[in-house]
């Protein structure tokens, strides 16, 4: 056996204490969501899908699994109901305007009075503007997302899930608890949700604005 002294020497193990999504800001959120015109079922329907991914902090690929009957009344309150990861299920209030985004495109569609389950969120036939019985795909909303944000002059690196950073910090940085934050956005581990907390690069970009040179 090599003498102790000349042992390779382990480094400190490296512990990841910050997520890799890039993260759109909450000014930027308003004005995409400002920036999407309503005056077809197009806009109706991608405002509505921004809408839930800023006030759920949902995954894309579970709001793609929306039905009709995933928007509901539990008789107190408007809720989205959830399909997440592993299908575990899972209800999240419904705040005002979102729910009125919600209504407004699925009585424009015509999807209000329809089966529960049929697809909320549909692809359209580009020529009629009409909705086709395909429900969008996680991938067509990714690329929906992508042609409204260079629209307004995003940056292309940002994503869905960008969304889900954006109000986790957010909600982090008014000090809503962790537990709070983790419950909402269905992590089981709140180191999990660490990992989407950008306030200390926040802090960082303030301190370095102060070099003086």
């Amino acid at each position: 056996m090599a003498p102790t002294s000349q042992l390779p020497l382990r480094g400190e193990r490296y512990r990841l204490t910050e997520g890799k999504t890039p993260e759109i800001t909450v000014d930027q959120e308003r004005t995409l969501l400002a920036s999407i015109g309503i005056d077809d079922l197009t806009g109706l329907r991608d405002r509505a899908i921004v809408a839930v991914l800023i006030y759920t902090a949902a995954r894309v690929g579970a709001v793609a699994k929306f039905d009709v009957s995933s928007f509901s009344n539990d008789g107190s309150q408007w809720v989205l109901t959830f399909v997440e990861k592993g299908g575990k299920v899972r209800d999240i209030p419904v705040r005002a305007d979102l729910s009125r985004y919600l209504s407004t495109y699925l009585d424009a569609a015509g999807l209000s009075s329809g089966p529960g389950d049929s697809p909320m969120f549909r692809r359209l036939a580009r020529k009629t503007g009409r909705l086709r019985p395909q429900a969008m795909t996680a991938d067509d909303m990714g690329r929906m997302l992508k042609r409204r944000m260079a629209v307004i002059g995003l940056p292309d690196r940002l994503s869905p899930h960008s969304f889900r950073v954006a109000t986790i910090t957010d909600l982090l940085s008014q000090g809503v608890p962790l537990e709070e934050v983790q419950h909402l956005v269905g992590h089981a581990d709140p180191r999990t949700t660490r990992l989407y907390d950008r306030r200390q690069k926040k802090v960082m970009r303030g301190v370095v604005d102060r070099i003086s040179v």
